[in-house]
């Protein structure tokens, strides 16, 4: 059997935190049920550092306390803790609300694969990882502690030289709750367990950026711009479900996983290009361009290598710009929000797992 160990901490200093707290939470209630009824599933842990999400977890779950402050955390460390102290043999690692539309019987596929045979892990991503199941676990131990879940498959890959298996790229394995424009996505979906619903329904949030862009996409050939960490599969789903004309730049893609964000690395040309004409003529040419815009902005803004709160970028995702604290990133979002075509502002999930939700929800229609 495997062990699923679970990574739930968050610390939220703004409302718009909080927003995103309440949906992760749900999710992870819903994710649980999904592990819980697994036969191939032996204990869950969860390792957090918020004492009422245990009264959520239900008795089934084992409860790891983590007292280590949100900037402090070392997920590495944290999990070879885990593994050892609780003499673990193969493992299933996963963020609170990663992964909140999975079915259930692709989580039962990833552990069998994993059961199978030693030396193998299974992901959903190649680089920007959600899930990481691996067998052995001890193989932590003989290597440098990864920082992050990214990191982790990137270990395991090259310098442990496992058999890598990927997840089918599907909605479930796609999707993850990021950032408020996930929750957009969501809230103007039909997708989610129960509880997630529940709290979707309680937000209220304003999904109006949301309907004008699907409009676009049901039509016949617009022009669609994607900015960002734009992938081949993202691209090929849109062609192959959509009527539409892609007009596609991407940069940086795995930042994070290749600690170019961390080193203060990130640079990009369309950040070059926004320094010299500024947001108002950056979206006044889009909107000669395109139809409908999504953007990742966590390039653009990791461009600029000034320090930004994570409620400035949220405020940022939900289009709030008076309540942004920094100039560029409020006059940046103000410029998106009062544009004549919807633009949608988010991270990586925006032109990922929301790609997906856009098609299964849609793409049958046109």
């Amino acid at each position: 059997m495997i062990d699923v160990v679970i990574f739930e901490g968050n610390e939220a200093h703004s409302a718009v935190e909080e927003v995103l707290i309440c949906a992760r939470r749900a999710a992870l209630q819903d994710n649980l049920a999904k592990l819980l009824s697994l036969p191939e599933v032996g204990r869950v842990f969860l390792s957090t550092n918020q004492p009422e999400i245990a009264a959520l977890a239900g008795s089934e779950v084992h409860i790891e306390m983590n007292e280590a402050a949100p900037a402090d955390f070392h997920f590495g460390r944290e999990l070879l803790r885990l593994v050892q102290k609780h003499q673990m043999q193969a493992v299933l690692c996963l963020g609170g609300a990663a992964l909140p539309l999975v079915q259930r019987e692709e989580l039962a596929d990833a552990c069998r694969r994993v059961l199978e045979k030693q030396g193998r892990y299974v992901t959903n991503n190649v680089q920007s990882a959600d899930m990481v199941a691996f067998n052995p676990a001890e193989v932590l131990s003989r290597h440098e502690l990864p920082a992050t879940d990214n990191a982790l498959v990137l270990l395991l890959r090259y310098d442990a030289r496992f058999e890598q298996n990927l997840m089918p790229t599907t909605l479930g394995t796609q999707f993850d709750i990021d950032t408020p424009s996930d929750l957009l996505v969501l809230a103007d979906s039909p997708f989610g367990g129960p509880h997630l619903r529940k709290a979707l329904d309680e937000m209220q949030l304003d999904t109006t950026a949301v309907r004008r862009l699907k409009d676009v996409l049901k039509s016949n050939y617009p022009d669609v711009a994607m900015i960002g960490r734009i992938g081949a599969p993202a691209i090929a789903r849109i062609n192959h479900n959509f009527k539409v004309r892609l007009r596609i730049f991407s940069e940086e893609r795995g930042m994070k996983a290749l600690g170019r964000l961390d080193r203060n690395e990130v640079v990009s040309l369309l950040g070059f290009w926004l320094e010299e004409i500024g947001p108002d003529r950056f979206f006044s040419y889009l909107e000669q361009t395109v139809d409908a815009a999504l953007i990742d902005t966590r390039v653009l803004f990791a461009h600029m290598k000034e320090p930004l709160s994570d409620a400035d970028r949220f405020y940022s995702d939900l289009g709030d710009y008076e309540k942004v604290h920094n100039p560029f990133v409020r006059e940046f979002t103000r410029a998106a929000t009062q544009s004549k075509i919807p633009v949608l502002l988010g991270g990586h999930s925006l032109v990922t797992g929301c790609i997906w939700a856009f098609v299964e929800e849609i793409g049958c229609l046109i």
